[in-house]
């Protein structure tokens, strides 16, 4: 692979719905420029983006992919992301590493719910878009439906600079809106001149528009020229438009047939001429040393720095560390300075990788996007640069995982492995989690939704041959008592020589503050229980509050008094009067009418406001409370309520079949209340049959 400066390199990343064609997009550019000798299909699990095993078996894209496309001496890095909405993760790494984006949107399927997501996170981070319709191939798919569609959803911006023409219900060829021609394909994605057919001028003149609108929008004198009637020449009408698309201001709309290989040789003409070049985005640091502002702007002529945006870690491939240069040029013999870690590592070789496949290159300007092998420490979102000048960089910001599973292993003695297994898995998905729930004996692992946890465990099986067992995890309930008891407790065995004897009298009530476990105190007088066993009374107490009388959960709010009890001069010892201690505590934390605490959790959950009835409906079969309800200003209501722990198992399943996949929620915990009497009693007896089969482990 040859090297570019940066003014010749586009970073481009593909989005849009699942199934809308990304990677037979990008399949399509690779065998036009070259890198492919054949046209690979999803389905046949041949593609050079798609090569995971995970992803030839289920045949869609988890992993976000780079695949540098050679065209019209420009280095075009396209980043092919995923659909669903489970590998979120991946698609905001790529598209923190991008500085244009192509929305893929299906002809079949028109505007999808991934659309809407892709065109916000574009708002997100700013970036030039433009929109491409796939599958006009088949002959129902309407052209002029989906732009009107896209126009709706997104306003003005909206700019067709093709449509197709078709014979016979066939595509074959196409409307240039720019230059007011029409081609005609031949073979390979080759074309020819053509008359543009008299149907289509009503709809040529219609986006031509829309099209000269914009340009008149870019200067006084295109505007007065626009309004005298004036012609605009192909050259200023192109120059307006990729002014204009870098600023956001409009979104071309192009389209084609990536299986007839029609369109996609004209989309990378597009992505040449109106993208900008990464010198032309901003790009700012923090100095270190200075603790100022470092303007990089991906300029090469400054000093070095760069910042990692994605992991690999493969049993085959190895690690890579896949680097956008921020500044500078990065040459395969240079020493990075680690600013996160604060270590210094020496590259051994520079790569750029087309899909699986590393190719060695000498050095990497500004701009451009590579992968650095075997770098040990260094993990996403750290930033490299030279010891001399350190630049950290601020990191991607990354969806918070709220789906969660308890995983165990299926076979015994693979915890260490499992654990490792998972480790490398998290270095590459940010958006995978492992939590170890200690008070209630279970590991948890937190992802994106289930298809995403279901796909992690099969990695583990088929890249590190360890298998989990996913299953429902235990809600964390607490018990504490409501009401005042008064017991005492008697621990005496003899049994020849010393024997045991610990006796105490204690009143147990609520402390009222259920972040604590307990409160201990000892009003003894005239020393009928001596102060030194007052610290066995506590190790008792401590003890018994790790599992509650009533089911085994952790004890919280209770206030334990000591205020009298008896010894024996020989008898007494430590370990009596803490045995007495765990008598008296049973008895009394039972005549104390104890209950069961559930967690509850504030949830705040967005969807567009069509779907707020069927959400609040969901919301209160889960015996949630509604707190109220705001608009987001962008057609969403954002609903907030306070819904028990227990009833929220599944809900991202749920809330993407009510919503189509539109609806986003997020929760923290907010404190425990009391659970309802049949719920206690549920719980009760489930955890008393979980404890006879011994399963609490």
């Amino acid at each position: 692979m040859d090297v570019y400066r940066t003014d010749r390199i586009r970073n481009v990343v593909l989005l849009g719905h699942g199934g809308a064609g990304k990677t037979s997009l990008v399949e399509a550019m690779a065998y036009l420029s070259g890198i492919t000798s054949r046209l690979g299909k999803v389905d046949d699990g041949n593609t050079v983006s798609d090569f995971d095993k995970e992803e030839i078996k289920r045949h869609f894209s988890i992993s976000s992919t780079l695949v540098p496309i050679q065209w019209e001496k420009m280095k075009v890095n396209i980043l092919d992301t995923p659909g669903y909405f489970d590998f979120i993760g991946e698609v905001e790494e790529a598209v923190s590493a991008a500085d244009a984006a192509i929305i893929v949107v299906s002809g079949k399927a028109g505007v999808q719910v991934g659309t809407q997501k892709a065109w916000d996170l574009c708002e997100k981070y700013k970036l030039p878009r433009m929109i491409f319709v796939t599958e006009m191939d088949v002959d129902d798919v309407s052209y002029r439906k989906i732009v009107e569609d896209l126009t709706e959803l997104f306003g003005k911006k909206i700019a067709p600079l093709h449509f197709p023409i078709r014979e016979d219900g066939k595509f074959v060829g196409y409307v240039n809106v720019v230059k007011k021609a029409g081609r005609k394909y031949i073979e390979k994605g080759k074309k020819e001149e053509c008359p543009i057919p008299d149907y289509s001028q009503e709809y040529l003149e219609k986006y031509r528009d829309i099209l000269l609108e914009s340009v008149a929008e870019t200067s006084e004198e295109f505007m007065e020229r626009y309004f005298e009637g004036e012609e605009f020449s192909v050259t200023e009408i192109s120059a307006a438009l990729a002014s204009n698309v870098q600023e956001a201001s409009i979104v071309p709309v192009c389209m084609g047939s990536t299986i007839n290989l029609r369109g996609v040789s004209n989309l990378l003409d597009d992505i040449c001429g109106y993208f900008p070049s990464p010198d032309k985005r901003s790009c700012n640091g923090i100095s270190q040393k200075t603790n100022e502002i470092f303007e990089a702007n991906y300029d090469f002529t400054k000093t070095k720095s760069a910042y990692v945006w994605k992991t690999i870690v493969d049993p085959f491939l190895g690690k890579y560390s896949l680097i956008k240069v921020c500044s500078g040029v990065i040459k395969s013999d240079d020493a990075l300075y680690n600013v996160e870690k604060g270590n210094e590592e020496k590259l051994n070789k520079l790569y750029v990788l087309e899909g699986s496949k590393p190719q060695e290159v000498p050095e990497l300007h500004a701009g451009d996007i590579g992968a650095i092998g075997k770098l040990n420490t260094v993990q996403t979102g750290d930033s490299l640069a030279t010891k001399a000048h350190p630049v950290l960089y601020t990191k991607a910001l990354m969806s918070t995982p709220y789906t969660y599973k308890r995983y165990k292993a299926v076979n015994k003695g693979d915890e260490d492995k499992i654990s490792q297994a998972l480790s490398k898995l998290m270095a590459e998905d940010l958006t995978l989690k492992v939590v170890n729930d200690s008070a209630n004996r279970q590991t948890l692992l937190y992802g994106m939704g289930d298809q995403h946890l279901d796909i992690v465990r099969s990695k583990l099986k088929e890249r590190y041959k360890v298998d989990i067992e996913l299953s429902k995890p235990k809600v964390p309930f607490r018990e504490t008592i409501r009401k005042n008891s008064d017991v005492e407790g008697k621990h005496k065995k003899q049994s020849g020589g010393h024997g045991q004897y610990g006796h105490v009298k204690m009143r147990f009530e609520p402390s009222g503050d259920l972040e604590t476990p307990f409160v201990f105190e000892q009003v003894v007088v005239g020393g009928a229980v001596p102060k030194n066993y007052f610290p066995a009374v506590e190790k008792g107490l401590q003890e018994c509050v790790t599992k509650g009388p009533v089911a085994a959960y952790p004890v919280v709010g209770v206030k334990a008094t000591l205020y009298d009890g008896s010894y024996h001069a020989v008898d007494s010892s430590e370990m009596a009067f803490k045995m007495a201690t765990i008598l008296a505590f049973k008895k009394g934390f039972m005549e104390a009418s104890p209950v069961l605490l559930e967690p509850i959790v504030n949830m705040t959950v967005t969807v567009p406001d069509q779907f707020t009835g069927d959400v609040m409906g969901d919301l209160n079969k889960r015996r949630g409370r509604v707190l109220g309800m705001n608009p987001d200003h962008n057609g969403n209501t954002i609903v907030e309520a306070d819904v028990p722990m227990l009833e929220i198992y599944g809900y991202s399943t749920d809330l993407r079949s009510m919503t189509g996949g539109s609806g986003d929620f997020a929760y923290t915990f907010a404190r425990y209340e009391q659970a309802p009497s049949d719920i206690q009693e549920k719980e009760i007896a489930a955890r008393a049959s979980q404890l006879a089969d011994g399963e609490d482990k």
